[in-house]
């Protein structure tokens, strides 16, 4: 999982409520079994005109030109401030997988579903939760296509007029997402534990081991 330390990124602002997980990525996408390729279809009910699948190259498709998306101005866009529950609906990990396929490191907004809140810390996308009327003050400073500066060990967001912007998140999640360690990540710290007792274990009760 790639590290979150300080992030300097251009703002997609979503002036939107209760963005759902099916509308991050369609539910025809879910029967892909790799865990990445899924940019191109972030917010794909959106983004293009025409339906599309995993057999519809997306080069054949029209974009929407009035999805904030497409607009020249979010182009590299790798922040993305929204409203309140974002990330709403089902379960499904592929809606944080297609961010960060797309290039989202951050997401901001006043309140997050919780399944999606705890997907992002696992794939190294840092969900930031702030009071809607600093949200609403950030949506008024990034509509041209500004950029932040996120610094995740200061806990601090640096705005376009030059504001610090201080944010909240638990101990444990931070220094996973600085270390940049995911489930398997944190479990293999501990690799050395995990053989030691596997060997006491084999030797303890080698039947169980038995060819």
């Amino acid at each position: 999982m790639q590290a979150f330390t300080q992030h300097t990124g251009t703002v997609l602002p979503m002036d939107r409520s209760n963005v759902d997980t099916d509308a991050i990525i369609p539910k025809q996408y879910l029967k892909s079994i790799r865990r990445s390729g899924f940019g191109p279809f972030l917010f794909d009910d959106w983004r293009y005109l025409d339906a599309g699948d995993l057999d519809t190259p997306v080069e054949s498709r029209r974009l929407n030109p009035e999805f904030e998306l497409n607009d020249a101005r979010y182009a590299g866009a790798s922040v993305l401030l929204a409203r309140k529950n974002f990330g709403c609906g089902s379960s499904r990990e592929h809606a944080v997988w297609a961010l960060e396929n797309y290039g989202i490191r951050c997401v901001m907004a006043p309140s997050f579903a919780d399944i999606f809140f705890n997907n992002c810390f696992k794939n190294g996308v840092l969900p930031i939760v702030l009071e809607e009327k600093v949200i609403d003050a950030l949506f008024e400073e990034v509509r041209d296509g500004a950029q932040l500066t996120i610094d995740l060990p200061a806990q601090t967001i640096n705005t376009p007029s030059g504001q610090n912007i201080a944010f909240d998140i638990d101990a444990g999640r931070k220094a996973r997402l600085v270390q940049g360690l995911d489930d398997i990540g944190l479990t293999l710290e501990r690799a050395d534990v995990i053989r030691a007792f596997e060997n006491k274990h084999r030797q303890s009760q080698p039947w169980l081991f038995a060819e």
